[in-house]
């Protein structure tokens, strides 16, 4: 397997990137999780991607790093992106500008789920501010992207030169940054002495998981990546994932090909909606809080955490199997969803 990383090591790297972790996230075992009986003797373990550092943390910072690199390339003063009022990618993309000395202009959408108070005006919101991000609220109805490209044609007449990054920052460009992760997840796999069955994702613009894919898909590792949809159907989610680490897998190896039956997309934990809370997130969220003190989002990691424990429960998985997941962090999120937790 060493030639397989040393391979995907050369070919990420002749993409700009720019640094914004602080080293390695950790891997840590979840120990008195693991103990109970009703997780039928597995070995519960998580990646630390929340640990991440800049403007709170999160996963969507390993995809800026190679998105900045992009931007920075290009000449950039301004970064451009949208997502919903509560877009952890939104307030990532406004740390790593202010970081940098660039503009940033963010495009939020409500959402169809939620309205009250807390989620309209709290969370990942206020980070946006303090950030120095310029915010656009849009209406109801008003499509993102004709907003965007109207925005970036203003932007250029003032002289300015933005950079457009899509939602969540999974372009093929931006999910390179979890071909890096799978790397760095199995050189440290190598480290511990573990070999993990599967990773565990949450599944939302699909930037994640299909970085992850393609990684493992070019090391040849038997670990398998799932992920468990969370914003669009499981049809809708599958097909995006596919194609999407197709585009990674022709950034970083031509000839390399998928195999779509490696491609594993649960739609078990979306709910009835985009941000939409269950029954089985809040009680996954608690679990993992009470007993080892971690948290997870009530949008995305809660909701995918919620699905590997039912996988567990149900016995999918023999004693004794290790099981990686990856928190993505979306910290501020949980004070938006105040109400529900009460």
């Amino acid at each position: 397997m060493s030639n397989d990383l040393s391979n995907l090591d050369a070919a990420l790297a002749r993409y700009p990137r720019v640094a914004l972790l602080e080293g390695k996230t950790p891997i840590q075992r979840l120990s008195r999780l693991s103990a109970l009986p009703e997780l039928n003797g597995c070995n519960l373990y998580v990646k630390r991607d929340d640990l991440t550092g800049l403007g709170g943390g999160g996963n969507k910072l390993r995809k800026l790093e190679f998105l900045l690199g992009e931007a920075l390339a290009e000449g950039a003063d301004t970064l451009v992106t949208w997502g919903g009022l509560q877009s952890n990618h939104a307030r990532l993309t406004a740390a790593v500008a202010a970081r940098q000395g660039l503009a940033c202009e963010l495009i939020l959408v409500p959402s169809a789920v939620r309205t009250d108070d807390d989620f309209r005006h709290s969370g990942n919101l206020i980070l946006d501010g303090l950030f120095g991000a310029n915010i656009h609220r849009l209406p109801d109805g008003a499509n993102p992207d004709v907003y965007a490209a109207e925005l970036q044609d203003r932007l250029r007449q003032q002289g300015r030169n933005p950079f457009f990054m899509p939602l969540g920052g999974s372009s093929p460009r931006g999910s390179l940054g979890y071909a890096a992760c799978a790397l760095e997840i199995l050189r440290q796999a190598m480290d511990l002495g573990l070999e993990f069955g599967q990773i565990i994702v949450p599944n939302g613009s699909s930037g994640t998981h299909s970085g992850l894919l393609a990684g493992t898909t070019l090391t040849r590792t038997s670990t398998l990546v799932t992920g468990y949809t969370v914003l669009g159907t499981a049809e809708q989610a599958l097909a995006a994932t596919v194609d999407k680490t197709r585009q990674v897998l022709q950034l970083l190896a031509p000839s390399a090909e998928l195999d779509e039956g490696s491609v594993r997309v649960d739609g078990s934990q979306r709910g009835d909606a985009y941000g939409a809370p269950t029954d089985a997130m809040l009680e996954a969220t608690r679990l993992l809080a009470s007993h080892e003190g971690l948290l997870v989002d009530p949008v995305y990691g809660g909701k995918a955490f919620a699905g590997l424990l039912a996988s567990v429960r149900r016995g999918d998985f023999p004693a004794g199997s290790n099981l990686l997941f990856v928190m993505t962090g979306g910290l501020p999120g949980i004070f938006a969803y105040r109400s529900a937790y009460a």
